[in-house]
């Protein structure tokens, strides 16, 4: 019914609308006020939401220009940090530069020490060929000193023999020859000289010439040594192993003399500084 009332009276309104034009003026008139102030709201709701997002936009501005300031404070130490980390890496190239360098005057030093180490090692090869060489030499010479040993022995032996003949040879002319010299110049008498073996301090020792005999009535006792060629130390052995051991065991007055071929100038001042005698087979 009421849908009914609102449908007629809409009808009759459009009705008058249609029949007064003033009305129709007016009707309209108040429509556009209306729209106005619809309009004017509409604005007034779009201004205040303006300004909500405006609020709303300032305060995100805010944020991000809290954040902007945050951000450019982290760029600058950012900055800060590259310009410290750009001073270290200077620094860092800097010790590296250095550290190449040295690290090239390490190889080259152990270039250097490899060509040391080569030139020794072939040094050492020679050596060793040379130290071969040298034992192949030695060896040669061992042997070749061998064979010399050997044929000194054979030498000596010779020798030896030689010197034994000789030295009975020249013990039997001192035998015959001395008795005469002790007359001459010492004027000891006396009549046999021998060989002959002596107890000395326990030990067995050899003399070449012995005799008993006497000087102007005093028993003496006659010691000698017969040698080719007589030196100075022949005269000193003969008088420290022989003469004064032997003079003082048999505790009376001795001779000692030395006979041979050829005196030395040496053994005739050495023999008179002991008390001895030297005595050539040439002299009478």
């Amino acid at each position: 019914m009421e849908r009914m009332a609102q449908l007629e009276l809409r009808k009759k309104l459009l009705d008058l609308l249609k029949e007064d034009e003033e009305l129709r003026y007016a009707v309209a008139g108040l429509l556009g006020l209306e729209d106005l102030r619809a309009s004017a709201k509409r604005l007034e709701d779009a201004v205040a939401r303006l300004a909500e997002a405006q609020a709303r936009a300032e305060e995100q501005l805010s944020g991000v220009e809290s954040r902007l300031t945050r951000l450019e404070d982290a760029v600058a130490k950012l900055a800060e940090a590259q310009v410290r980390a750009e001073e270290r890496l200077s620094a860092v190239e800097s010790r590296l530069t250095r550290l190449e360098d040295t690290v090239a005057r390490l190889a080259e030093a152990q270039v250097r020490a490899e060509e040391r180490l080569t030139r020794l090692e072939n040094t050492v090869a020679r050596l060793a060929e040379a130290q071969a060489r040298t034992e192949e030499r030695v060896a040669r010479l061992e042997d070749a000193v061998a064979k010399l040993v050997e044929g000194l022995n054979i030498l000596r032996s010779e020798v030896g023999r030689l010197s034994e003949a000789v030295g009975f040879g020249l013990e039997d002319i001192a035998r015959a020859l001395l008795p005469g010299w002790l007359h001459k110049h010492l004027g000891v008498e006396v009549e046999d000289l021998r060989r002959e073996f002596l107890l000395v301090g326990g030990e067995e020792v050899e003399v070449d010439l012995y005799g008993e005999g006497s000087l102007r009535g005093e028993r003496v006792v006659v010691l000698g040594e017969v040698k080719s060629r007589i030196y100075d130390t022949d005269v000193e052995r003969f008088y420290r192993r022989i003469y004064r051991p032997a003079s003082e065991a048999l505790a009376q007055k001795t001779v000692g003399v030395l006979f041979g071929y050829l005196i030395h100038p040496s053994a005739k001042k050495k023999a008179q500084d002991l008390g001895l005698y030297v005595v050539a087979s040439y002299e009478r």
